[in-house]
């Protein structure tokens, strides 16, 4: 379920980390902001088609899980769409704030592993976060991944409720709503 969770965060940060960089690089960013279209309308024109995308890899990649290796799916599916929606916009929020301090689209590829490396690293994936040091383990409440990973593994092996999940769905929300509104806020 991890790797569900990793796919999905590189394919949306990246793609949406490209988009206005994109735009920058062969100069219709300047075109577009002298249009009567408002900067949130900008935002929301970038970030629609990769939030679908974002949403269509976790169903393509659950699938591909079920059907490939057999990973059981002992959860509720209106309980995983609950945690993927905050999970893709806090990831779309993170690819908008690299294609906002990126000039080229090497700067935002680069940019971007930089925040993934970590993320992964930090996430509970590969290393229990109960085994990290204690200040680290505060730290990792800050990575919209580790409370993803939570959200699927309990969904996908263990058959929680939302009321066992509903402390990484709120602060997913809040992360995904607080990345999103600074991003929008900030031009």
């Amino acid at each position: 379920p991890g790797l569900i969770a990793i796919v999905v965060m590189v394919s949306v940060i990246q793609l949406t980390a490209f988009a206005i960089v994109r735009e920058r690089e062969i100069g219709t960013l300047e075109q577009l902001m002298v249009t009567p279209i408002r900067h949130a309308e900008f935002i929301l024109g970038k970030t629609v088609p990769f939030f679908l995308i974002g949403m269509s890899d976790t169903v393509l990649v659950s699938v591909l899980a079920k059907l490939c290796f057999a990973v059981p799916l002992r959860g509720s599916l209106l309980l995983l769409v609950l945690g993927t929606v905050p999970f893709v916009l806090s990831a779309l929020a993170v690819g908008l704030m690299i294609s906002g301090s990126a000039r080229t689209q090497q700067q935002a590829m680069v940019t971007g592993f930089f925040f993934l490396m970590p993320s992964v690293t930090f996430s509970g994936f590969g290393t229990p976060i109960a085994a990290m040091p204690q200040w680290l383990q505060y730290l990792t409440l800050l990575n919209p991944l580790r409370h993803y990973i939570e959200i699927l593994r309990g969904i996908y092996l263990k058959d929680v409720s939302l009321c066992q999940l509903q402390e990484h769905i709120l602060l997913l929300s809040l992360l995904a709503l607080t990345l999103l509104v600074s991003r929008i806020l900030y031009k």
